[in-house]
């Protein structure tokens, strides 16, 4: 095929190979992490599990919401588009700008530091060894999508059937696990609960999910498929967490659980001995390639969007025919990925520093984002009689608003300093856009 620079995106992807982007995306490494941190924040076990529960049934919520605007306005831009075409150009942009710098880079660094994390207790390279493997990483899953769509795609859809086996197993295996003897669990009568600071660990574990709609230009028959990819997606997700929350639960005790690092290998060693811990790390370090990969390639199509609209980043908006693939828009975002793990190394709690870094520009923009469906319905460009509908408008998107907004709230209180670097980092995207608006006219 002849090579066209500024081509466009081919229909390659299915409704199984959307979805297993989506789960891929969605079901990685966060899951072997952060349980601990919320955890920290849950009074007992059966608040524990209800905090996962809640996370499922609230992104599902999100997802009917981001299902119409999808099937209606389907781009490769996804929530870049929907925003550009609600509020104007400087929100997409200001959008846009802060998913590049800091909500999709952040999320491939937070995943690739937690990758270096496990991957250290296999072989140690020193006191910077969790920054040497997530640069390492990021280099060569960027090469992956830069080879071309169908080789990551394809890599992708293995890695996460992989996962899900390996958590079903996992799950099922602890559950049947004899559990620790009382004098092992300590008691957790007096630790308090944060439901605030729980469900943003929660929903950073379930995040992901909004993925999808960054497919919609290249997903098969999209008007009827996006709709099913997000909630068959979900709904196979939320039962992964379940099982296996309910297998760290029973096995590790809420004590071992807020306290450990690594409770995938915890586990591993309460299964199956020491031996299974590296095999756990093995599977994790897999768990963290494929979150990795999906978030390369979605992140990727909306700073190709970017460049398409603005002439200031032009260079961002071309499209590898041969390679089917914005190899530009990929190398830009490995590029700001490796400096934050450069940031991450000289921060004692780099996975918590990028958590802070990310949660309230993300909660912004998802707020943002939902509130278009009500002035789409508004200025008559809703859904056509093809596209999906939002069931029980307008209580399902202003439920899911005022969702976010508590969760915007609680992302900006209950975490430290990496928040408002993330902030920063947003606003520095007012003076670009003054720039590349200029440059436009």
């Amino acid at each position: 095929m002849k090579k066209n620079e500024r081509g466009l995106p081919r229909q390659s992807f299915t409704s199984l190979s959307a979805a297993a982007v989506v789960v891929g995306i969605v079901v990685g490494i966060g899951i072997f992490r952060l349980p601990s941190m919320v955890a920290q924040n849950a009074s007992s076990e059966l608040h524990y599990l209800g905090f996962w529960l809640a996370g499922g049934l609230i992104s599902i919520i999100g997802a009917l919401c981001y299902a119409e605007l999808a099937s209606n306005k389907p781009d490769a831009g996804g929530e870049y588009h929907f925003l550009t075409e609600a509020y104007g150009p400087g929100i997409g942009f200001l959008f846009s700008w802060g998913r590049m710098s800091v909500i999709q880079t952040g999320a491939i660094a937070l995943t690739a530091f937690i990758l270096g994390d496990y991957a250290s207790t296999i072989y140690y390279l020193g006191p910077y060894s969790s920054s040497i493997y997530a640069a390492i990483t990021i280099v060569t899953l960027t090469g992956l999508n830069i080879w071309g769509t169908d080789q990551s795609k394809n890599t992708q859809s293995f890695l996460t059937i992989l996962i899900i086996i390996v958590l079903v197993v996992a799950g099922i295996a602890g559950l049947l696990h004899e559990p620790p003897s009382p004098e092992i669990t300590s008691s957790t009568g007096n630790i308090s609960s944060s439901a605030g600071a729980a469900m943003i660990f929660v929903l950073l574990t379930y995040g992901g999910w909004n993925e999808g709609v960054y497919l919609s230009a290249e997903l098969k028959n999209v008007r009827k498929n996006i709709t099913y990819v997000l909630i068959m997606a979900l709904t196979c997700i939320t039962l992964l967490y379940l099982l296996i929350n309910a297998a760290y639960v029973h096995v590790l005790g809420m004590e071992t659980l807020r306290n450990s690092d690594i409770i995938g290998v915890e586990l591993s060693n309460h299964i199956v001995g020491s031996g299974g811990a590296v095999v756990m790390a093995l599977m994790v370090i897999v768990s963290a390639l494929s979150t990795i990969n999906a978030t390369i390639i979605t992140g990727a199509r909306t700073n190709y969007a970017l460049g398409r609209d603005f002439t200031l980043l032009r260079f961002l908006g071309r499209w590898n025919q041969t390679a089917n693939a914005p190899i530009n828009a990929l190398l830009f975002q490995g590029m700001i990925a490796l400096g934050l793990v450069v940031l991450g190394s000289f921060t004692q709690q780099a996975v918590s520093t990028m958590v802070d870094y990310t949660a309230p520009v993300f909660w912004f923009f998802i707020l943002l984002t939902t509130g278009s469906l009500f002035i789409f319905r508004a200025t008559s460009r809703g859904p056509g009689e093809e596209s999906f509908h939002v069931p029980f408008y307008p209580v399902t998107p202003l439920l899911f608003m005022l969702i976010c907004l508590y969760l915007l709230y609680s992302s900006v209180v209950f975490t430290g300093a990496g928040a408002l670097i993330g902030i920063g980092i947003l606003l520095l995207g007012l003076p670009l856009y003054l720039a590349a608006r200029r440059k436009q006219s």
